[in-house]
């Protein structure tokens, strides 16, 4: 079976050792890189499964880390912080990291979250459904793809598992937690704004018009639908 590689990006020793020490018990092969600048150029050299980003380092901090690696890779990204101010959270998931965790953590718990979001990774890429075709807007989740008017959109692991979920439960109204729940998992705690973030991330992405969506409704109150403007031709 092939081991999957993580990247564990963090200047402490003491949180670097623990994480491999748990991570390689549960079957992982483990890189560290112990600045942004180094974790940069370990992405690019080994193309790990996964990285494990604190937030605060030398050289490059997290946050553009995070945006940097964004612009080239879809690789997951599990960000550490130990800020515990939403904001500080919200900004994190803003530039395109998939789950935080708040420092201090259970080890037991990184592992567990890493092995999540692996395993929704490796089903959105094959899971060999059939494309969802809207007005505009397809999606392919063989391919984990999705194009509109013709044109590749790249979207993160956690806007991609956002749209396909609500994608393929058209018109039907989804409340944050219940979004929480379906496309982060592994009864994820976690705030409410986590949703709302990856919501205006999607619809900057894949809207014509973010300001006026026509994939994507708030249903005020309630939530969020999946319910396009216009039918898809044919």
């Amino acid at each position: 079976m092939l081991q999957r590689r993580v990247l564990v990006v963090d200047d402490e020793p003491m949180v670097v050792d623990v994480l491999r020490r748990y991570l390689q018990r549960d079957g992982f092969v483990v890189e560290v890189a112990r600045d942004g600048a180094a974790a940069l150029q370990e992405v690019a050299r080994s193309s790990p499964d996964l990285v494990i980003l604190d937030l605060t380092l030398p050289t490059v901090d997290g946050l553009e880390v995070c945006r940097m690696l964004r612009l080239a890779s879809q690789v997951p990204i599990l960000m550490l912080t130990a800020r515990g101010e939403v904001e500080d959270r919200i900004r994190g998931l803003s530039v395109g990291a998939d789950d935080y965790v708040v420092k201090p953590f259970s080890p037991s718990e990184i592992v567990a979250r890493v092995h999540a979001i692996l395993r929704r990774a490796s089903q959105a890429s094959g899971d060999g459904e059939q494309e969802l075709r809207f007005a505009g807007l397809t999606i392919r989740p063989a391919l984990h793809l999705v194009e509109r008017d013709g044109r590749s959109i790249d979207l993160a692991g956690r806007e991609y598992d956002l749209l396909v979920h609500l994608a393929r439960h058209p018109r039907l109204v989804f409340s944050r937690d219940k979004l929480l729940d379906a496309v982060w998992g592994y009864a994820f705690v976690g705030e409410p704004s986590t949703v709302t973030v990856h919501v205006r991330r999607l619809r900057e992405k894949i809207e014509p018009d973010p300001a006026h969506p026509s994939y994507i409704k708030t249903v005020w109150g309630m939530g969020y639908k999946f319910d396009p403007d216009r039918v898809a031709d044919g």
